[in-house]
């Protein structure tokens, strides 16, 4: 008996530094992608500096004037978020979509960081408001929940190639039943974020116009 739990115990531990060891990657890809993406925000030429502050002008005065194509926004943000779920999702049941699942989640970061560098950069302190109000809440809730699909799709991902490969005994169709919850729950916060984004941010960002 004594032999058998120690057995179950050394998995659970075993399980959970694999998970911790994931999570760890991927936290830290993320965060590499979020610095260099505020990094080259940064280091852009007069004209690339030019062309961002241009596009931001437009941005936030098309808020400011209420000229926001809502039917169109609202397509464009469903359209992201649902292609980039379920792209890292179908990644994951794939073996070759781990390296582009770690590139994938490198550029989610990127562009968020570099988006928030150049808010910040273009309209200095006024910028930090406008740039808190841009990212809250839906953009932080998509990078957490890519960060969540991001660690189950590896995860999923290495499982299936040790079952494949190396003949490790898995049950394979609960880690798929639970993969597969996991992607509807993310795919369904991220819906709901499209609809902050394009229905609630904007009146957030007139505050601070």
């Amino acid at each position: 008996m004594d032999i058998k739990l120690n057995t179950v115990k050394t998995k659970v531990n075993d399980k959970l530094k694999e998970q911790k060891k994931i999570y760890i990657f991927i936290i830290i890809v993320m965060l590499l992608g979020l610095i260099s993406g505020i990094i080259y925000a940064v280091i852009l030429n007069q004209n690339d500096h030019t062309i961002v502050k241009d596009s931001l002008n437009s941005f936030f005065l098309s808020i400011k004037d209420n000229n926001i194509d809502y039917k169109s926004a609202i397509i464009n943000s469903l359209i992201g978020n649902i292609t980039f779920t379920t792209f890292i999702f179908l990644l994951g049941i794939s073996i070759i979509g781990i390296p582009i699942i770690i590139l994938s989640l490198f550029l989610k970061t990127f562009i968020f960081g570099f988006s928030i560098s150049s808010i910040i950069y273009t309209y200095h302190l006024n910028g930090i408001l406008k740039a808190i109000t841009y990212t809250l809440p839906h953009q932080l809730i998509t990078i957490l929940m890519a960060l969540f699909l991001g660690f189950y799709a590896l995860y999923f991902g290495i499982k299936l190639f040790k079952y494949l490969f190396r003949g490790k005994d898995i049950n394979l169709r609960y880690s798929m039943k639970r993969y597969l919850q996991v992607y509807i729950t993310v795919l369904i916060i991220n819906i709901a974020c499209s609809f902050i984004e394009v229905f609630l941010s904007p009146t957030l960002i007139k505050l601070v116009i």
